[in-house]
């Protein structure tokens, strides 16, 4: 997930794009400078849009040029202002209490494996949250951040206390078990706690 400051920068780029041809034209939508022109800059706002905006909102809406940059500057504010962030959130926990009834599902017609995993990939992209919500960086030398190390980062921040932290170790040891087919190193059981702390703990913690 980007981080709202790199989104700012994408949108900042499309807009300086168009203010740029803008500033040489007679016309807002670009009609005088040729289509090509006017063709590239209508597909990089609308792929920015497409790529930044959450579905199904009002920033998707527009198809004409200087209203779909109007959008954009209203995406951009918006962000600013932290607005986005709280949808963002809530669309996430929809997702993540999505996967944990899907694992419970997984764990009930007793396939205790495919749960471990699926629970454990809700855990790591909850941290992932966390610490771009929270400006710590989510990669290492351009490669993602092991889930042990964001885990680490958050509770020396104080994003939440040593117990969460030895719990999250323990559900990201038991995820990499299954994940790496040690099958036998844990009981169903294990897996039912696991799954019970981690909807107790993205709840609880959140991730904005």
């Amino acid at each position: 997930m980007l981080d709202p400051h790199e989104i700012i920068k994408q949108i900042d780029r499309a807009i300086k794009l168009y203010d740029d041809y803008r500033a040489r034209s007679k016309y807002n939508d670009l009609s005088d400078l040729g289509d090509g022109i006017h063709t590239e800059v209508k597909t990089i706002v609308s792929a920015t849009i497409d790529r930044l905006a959450p579905t199904g909102s009002a920033y998707r809406k527009p198809t004409i040029l200087v209203d779909m940059v109007g959008a954009l500057r209203a995406l951009r504010r918006d962000y600013v202002e932290g607005y986005l962030d709280t949808i963002q959130g809530l669309i996430r926990a929809e997702l993540f209490a999505d996967f944990i009834e899907m694992a419970e599902h997984l764990l009930e017609q007793g396939y205790k494996d495919p749960a471990a995993v699926l629970v454990g990939g809700v855990l790591e992209e909850n941290l992932r949250a966390l610490c771009s919500s929270r400006s710590i960086s989510v990669l290492v030398s351009g490669r993602p951040k092991k889930a042990d190390a964001m885990n680490a980062e958050l509770s020396a921040a104080g994003v939440y206390n040593k117990l969460d932290q030895k719990n999250v170790t323990a559900w990201l040891d038991l995820r990499n078990k299954a994940a790496h087919a040690r099958y036998d190193e844990y009981t169903s059981e294990q897996v039912r706690t696991m799954l019970s702390g981690v909807r107790e703990f993205t709840a609880r913690i959140g991730s904005v």
